[in-house]
């Protein structure tokens, strides 16, 4: 079977319809059908003569996932476990935040950052995804949204680590921000990445325009390595170069993100260390309470630790930003369904799939 999103971003739909025999305006009839009508089936391609659907029912599928689990909050965030051609399973969610649609993705089967905290890596890393894997995913939560509503911005913040599968990415990515695509642009993409010095210098070199969201949740190498393991073969002045420079190519300005967890990486001198790290950078750090995690034993710090942590790093003239906790109650932090829902992976009624 021809895996026609996989196609469309890898710009190859228009081969797939010459060898159907069809002339080459079908392909892009075909690539507004899925990415901006939304349809789940070749019957509502209307434009499409009914033998061309029934060709294209023989021998190509939209869809190579299908949906396992879908849970909404009370707030308006939704969260998809999808699982995929070969049975691996990955999550992406809806953040729905005034008028905003922001969308969050996965763009490995697991990861082998082993960051301590987290629920994604556990289970260490499967596989990449392929491009079309991870554009499903947008066209699936953009599914989610009634007619009228259209996605805003995207956050590649999902399972997986995003520059160890850079080359799936970007294409996925294009797709995401071109006008005939999603019409996302770049300035509202963000990559977040623990920091490969090399992928984020090929961003560079490539002027992808993405926003860069460098994941530190340490001040120093030292403690870094503890809770990153992955930083004890980096650095954090090698990530922090190659993100300064990133920033010189792009023009845009950097976010650090710190997961702020409880007596590990809370305590006033943390912050004086991160203050004297970032000073002088044109950077947003994003301070993160972390989600709890079964199993894992970390937990969220105290307000008032919060608040301290907060007040010393602005004391010094940091711009900080303190990041409201959205889906708690369906384990909306990356992982954490997957996880929780090894069995009666059953795709939901009324789900596209």
């Amino acid at each position: 079977m021809i895996d026609l999103v996989e196609q469309i971003v890898r710009h190859q739909l228009d081969d797939t319809v010459k060898e159907l025999g069809q002339p080459k305006f079908r392909a892009k009839q075909l690539r507004e059908w899925i990415v901006q009508k939304r349809v789940d089936s070749f019957d509502e391609m209307t434009n499409l003569p009914k033998a061309l659907r029934e060709k294209l029912a023989e021998s190509c599928r939209i869809w190579t996932t299908t949906i396992a689990k879908h849970t909404t909050a009370d707030d308006g965030t939704e969260k998809l476990l999808v699982q995929l051609h070969d049975g691996g399973r990955i999550e992406c969610v809806l953040l729905r935040d005034g008028d905003r649609r922001t969308i969050c993705i996965s763009s490995q089967v697991g990861c082998a950052m082993g960051c301590v905290f987290c629920a994604s890596g556990l289970d260490g890393v499967d596989r990449n995804l392929t491009s079309g894997e991870i554009a499903e995913q947008m066209l699936r939560l953009q599914m989610l949204l009634p007619v009228g509503e259209r996605l805003s911005h995207i956050v590649v913040m999902g399972m997986g680590e995003p520059l160890a599968n850079v080359d799936r990415l970007l294409p996925a990515l294009d797709l995401a921000s071109a006008e005939d695509g999603l019409g996302i642009s770049a300035r509202r993409i963000t990559i977040s990445t623990v920091g490969l010095p090399p992928a984020i210098d090929k961003l560079s070199k490539l002027d992808t325009r993405y926003h860069l969201a460098v994941s530190l949740h340490a001040p120093n190498d030292e403690l870094r390595t503890k809770i990153v393991p992955v930083n004890k073969t980096i650095g954090i002045q090698k990530i922090l170069d190659a993100a300064d420079q990133y920033f010189e190519v792009s023009g845009r300005r950097l976010t650090f993100e710190y997961v702020l967890l409880s007596e590990l990486n809370d305590r006033p001198e943390h912050a004086q260390q991160l203050a004297k790290l970032l000073k002088g950078r044109p950077a947003l750090l994003n301070v993160i309470p972390y989600n709890p995690v079964p199993g894992l034993p970390y937990e969220t710090p105290t307000v008032q630790a919060q608040q301290r942590f907060r007040d010393i790093l602005e004391n010094h003239g940091i711009t900080v930003k303190f990041r409201h906790r959205k889906g708690d109650k369906i384990n909306a932090a990356c992982g954490q369904l997957r996880r929780l829902s090894k069995e009666n992976l059953v795709p939901l009624e009324g789900m596209p799939s």
